[in-house]
């Protein structure tokens, strides 16, 4: 299978540095569109050549921007993809520096973005005009991927522009030389600000840039963000208590994107992922373009939809794959071919998401459901990537529901409806690993940090109480803690001031910098397959010695890898691969071929329906004929409506029916699938109070579905338990505290706060602990603070995760609030049509290749036949049947 590689460009030389000379007087503010002079004439005149060359013209938010750099006021700018919000960012630093040729060698303007790759891709578009209209100006990328002898030059001797992440910013600034390095710093440029500030992530960076502002007094920070609900709240992030209204700059809307749903000729399955039944049509429309963009929800089903297509390119198309878990040298090589035009499609994840500029893109197809309005507009943006271009897409739902959810999504892009999530509240883990790295840069003075830490957006609101339990935290672990030595990090001087414990706390602090914690991974390394080996009587065996010395493919989850034994096949950037070994934290595996290969999964890469497409969904199932809804969809829910009842926009549907020996209750709540775990849980205990004996459950995007030992519409027929008490709002109580002491769950988020905090570490210079070493580590410290400090500081962190991430209890609780008196109960005798996608996920074991579409299939028709059959009687032993206990939900 074909594969991009990487083409050499020559790299132009760095300009030479000249002597400094003063700076010269501010050029006059440049006229609004409109107060008579022409957008060009409002730039120097090296930039309107420049303009006039491409045939170009700056745009009126461009102009804007200049304008506010040059009143020295920070500014965001929301505009849509393709309206140049990158050369908006960048043309203050442009003229700026373009004006002072003979300045000092310093940093001058930092842009974050929060992907290395767009990084690289901004930097090397950026180069085109300084390149072009011979600017003395230096720009250079620090990512993770760049050599430790090219950053400690950059400390040294910094480039003009220096282009990086978040994680580099917190390493600078924990550098003792940072004061030096930054002192300089004139404007700050955040790019894609909308996805940075709803994860921890942007908790750090928000702390950093509180940490920049003080000690680059008068610094300007510019904003680059996509159409968001809320401006304000992103406003907030750029210019603390010196700047405290930053201006708010917002591009016009670009050409209104065409997006169609597939309606394909094929049978629409009734539940699973993989859109395999519209392969052949997804193929057709790739031959179609001249660069598709193939985005999925998951890096499962990115590496099972790119096999698919190259088992069906019958043309031999240049088709490529890219997802996170693929080693860096073979994503940079998918982007450059991507740039040069060397590709036909691309199957990608979330790693395209934001904004690199594919100017050749002309369609983006996103495979299954978006989940989000906001996220299908920021994918559709891919396509063309020019503001006065209709961008192109095609959704394929990979089922029926998801059907609904496309729609629903297409509907709120017309309308240009927002989904994303709001800002949150600076998180206590991510405060503490920011006090080490502070300590690591210079003692601090505790008063004078607190002030400095709450001026970050997050954390304005911090007490001083809360500071000061991250700060004794980060100084002897915690009262629990304390007595060892290992845990005490930073200490108290006679002069007051906090300061690093020593220089080994500094390594450690660098070498687990951050606040993404993957699950434990393993390196894939291609080697030669065993050698032929031979026993005693000379007879070969295949245990000859492992070839090592190959390249590494990416990375895959120790979890997935111990279920393999040597020589079972797994698929990984699109080829089959024989696992042979796994040696320290590699697995050695070998190129191989089959039918059938294993597909590796990863935690965490789904996303949660939002709340605005969850309302759009119900709109839709208790109303379908208002809707232009597929011949098979209306059928779906017309056949629904004749066996049980449609969901009520206002009401939520309970369902409850005997099947193969036991009893199920279906609701129905749309309100995603993190919601419905968590009521699956706590609904499970209140049925075992209420003695039904339920023995598990499953959840989904649209409902979930429990089961029991006893007949659960017959006790609600007779009054023997209420609905009402089974969904009342008081859950969210004592059984939720009784359950989140219990939960395994409650131990991997702690585990992921201690890592983030600096509690553990997983890197130690030369080596780094497994994922069993970080799990009996930090489930000991969880055992004893339970025990002996229950409000210990990442306790709380840890159940502040819990609420706001991965149980979602405000939209439960929304939930719980509107459904309050307003429960439909349809007691039927057996299956109805809108349970069969829930009831399919009962149960499943994980198959993989052809053979995953076949077992489905299979027990999708029994359920169907079931669900739609006119014999009431009708009931089967088998599909479906559960096999999980309570607990064990296999959502």
């Amino acid at each position: 299978m074909p594969t991009p590689t990487a083409v050499p460009t020559a790299a132009a030389p760095a300009p030479r540095r000249r002597r400094a000379s003063p700076r010269p007087p501010a050029r006059p503010k440049a006229p609004s569109p409109g107060e008579g002079a022409g957008p060009v004439a409002a730039l120097p005149p090296a930039f309107a050549a420049w303009f006039g060359r491409r045939g170009w013209a700056p745009r009126p938010h461009q102009l804007a921007l200049l304008a506010e750099a040059e009143a020295g006021r920070s500014a965001l700018l929301i505009a849509p993809t393709g309206a140049g919000k990158t050369l908006a960012g960048f043309l203050p630093s442009l003229v700026e520096l373009a004006a002072s040729p003979k300045r000092r060698a310093a940093l001058h303007t930092l842009y974050i973005s929060p992907l290395k790759a767009l990084s690289v891709d901004v930097a090397r578009n950026l180069g085109t005009p300084v390149a072009e209209m011979e600017l003395a100006i230096r720009i250079e990328t620090r990512t993770g991927d760049t050599s430790a002898a090219k950053r400690q030059r950059q400390r040294r001797d910094p480039p003009d522009i220096l282009l990086t992440t978040p994680e580099q910013i917190a390493l600078l600034l924990a550098n003792p030389g940072a004061k030096e390095l930054f002192a300089d710093l004139k404007r700050i440029v955040l790019d894609e600000l909308h996805a940075l500030v709803t994860s921890k992530r942007g908790d750090l960076l928000a702390l950093d840039l509180a940490r920049l502002r003080r000690l680059a007094p008068g610094v300007q920070t510019v904003g680059l963000s996509a159409t968001v609900r809320e401006p304000r709240e992103l406003v907030a992030y750029l210019g603390g208590r010196a700047d405290p209204e930053p201006a708010i700059v917002t591009a016009p809307e670009g050409a209104a994107a065409v997006i169609t749903m597939l309606d394909s000729r094929e049978r629409l399955p009734w539940a699973g992922h993989s859109a395999r039944h519209a392969l052949k049509e997804i193929y057709d429309e790739i031959r179609r373009v001249k660069l598709a963009l193939l985005f999925v929800n998951t890096r499962f089903q990115a590496e099972q939809l790119f096999w698919d297509l190259w088992r069906i390119n019958a043309d031999n198309l240049p088709i490529a794959l890219h997802h996170g878990s693929l080693d860096v040298g073979q994503r940079r090589k998918v982007e450059d071919a991507m740039a040069e035009g060397r590709l036909k499609a691309v199957v990608a994840t979330a790693t395209l998401d934001l904004g690199i500029d594919w100017g050749d893109v002309d369609l983006v197809i996103n495979v299954g459901a978006p989940k989000g309005a906001s996220r299908l507009i920021q994918r559709i943006g891919r396509a063309n990537h020019r503001l006065d271009e209709a961008s192109r897409a095609i959704l394929v739902p990979a089922n029926r529901f998801e059907v609904l959810e496309c729609r629903a999504a297409i509907t709120a892009a017309a309308a240009g409806a927002q989904d994303t999530p709001v800002p949150r509240s600076g998180a206590l883990d991510v405060l503490a690993q920011h006090v080490l790295g502070m300590a690591c840069a210079e003692p601090f003075d505790a008063d004078a940090f607190y002030a400095e830490v709450t001026d970050a957006a997050p954390y304005a609101a911090l007490a001083r109480a809360d500071f000061d339990r991250a700060l004794q935290f980060v100084a002897h672990g915690g009262y629990a803690l304390q007595a060892y030595d290992r845990f005490a990090k930073i200490r108290q001087g006679k002069d007051g001031r906090w300061r690093v414990s020593n220089g080994k706390v500094a390594q450690q602090y660098r070498m687990n910098v951050g606040t993404i914690v993957q699950a434990a991974m393993l390196k894939v390394r291609l080697v030669r397959s065993r050698g032929a080996g031979a026993s005693a009587a000379g007879t070969p065996t295949g245990t000859g010695p492992i070839g090592r010395g190959g390249r590494v493919l990416g990375q895959v989850e120790d979890g997935f890898l111990e279920t393999l034994l040597p020589g079972d096949t797994f698929l990984f950037g699109g080829e089959i691969l024989a696992l042979q070994a796994i040696v320290d934290d590699e697995a050695l595996c070998a190129r191989t071929s089959g039918t059938e290969p294993k597909i590796p999964s990863y935690a965490g890469s789904k996303f949660p329906l939002t709340t605005y497409l969850a309302e759009q969904v119900r709109a839709m199932t208790s109303q379908p004929e208002a809707f232009d809804l597929p011949d098979q969809v209306e059928d779906w829910l017309a056949l629904q409506k004749a066996k049980s009842a449609l969901p009520p926009r206002d009401r939520m549907l309970v369902e409850t029916f005997p099947r193969g020996g036991r009893h199920y209750l279906i609701a129905y709540a749309f309100e995603g699938r993190l919601a419905h775990q968590t009521l699956g849980m706590l609904l499970s205990r209140r049925m075992e109070r209420a003695r039904l004996r339920p023995m598990g459950f499953v959840a989904n995007d649209y409902a979930i579905a429990i089961w029991s030992h006893h007949d659960v519409g017959s006790r609600i027929a007779r009054g023997l338990v209420t609905l009402e008490e089974l969904f009342d709002e008081d859950m969210l109580g004592d059984d939720l505290e009784a359950w989140l002491d219990e939960s395994s769950m409650m131990k991997r988020t702690f585990r992921i706060c201690a890592t983030i905090a600096g509690l553990v570490e997983r890197r130690h210079p030369g080596r780094e602990k497994t994922g069993r070493q970080m799990t009996v580590s930090t489930n000991l410290v969880y055992d004893v603070l339970r025990r002996h400090e229950p409000d210990h500081i990442l306790l709380q962190a840890a159940r502040d995760d819990a609420a706001t991430g991965l149980l979602d209890l405000r939209r439960l609780g929304e939930l719980l609030s509107r459904i309050r008196g307003k429960i439909l109960h349809k007691p039927l005798r057996k299956i109805s049509p809108l349970a069969v996608p829930i009831m399919l996920e009962i149960g499943r074991e994980p198959v993989y290749g052809e053979a995953e579409d076949a077992v489905l299939a299979d027990a999708a028709d029994v359920l169907i036949e079931e669900a739609t059959a006119d014999d009431d009687s009708v009931e089967t032993e088998g599909a479906g049947r559960g096999q999980t206990r309570r607990g064990e939900s296999r959502a």
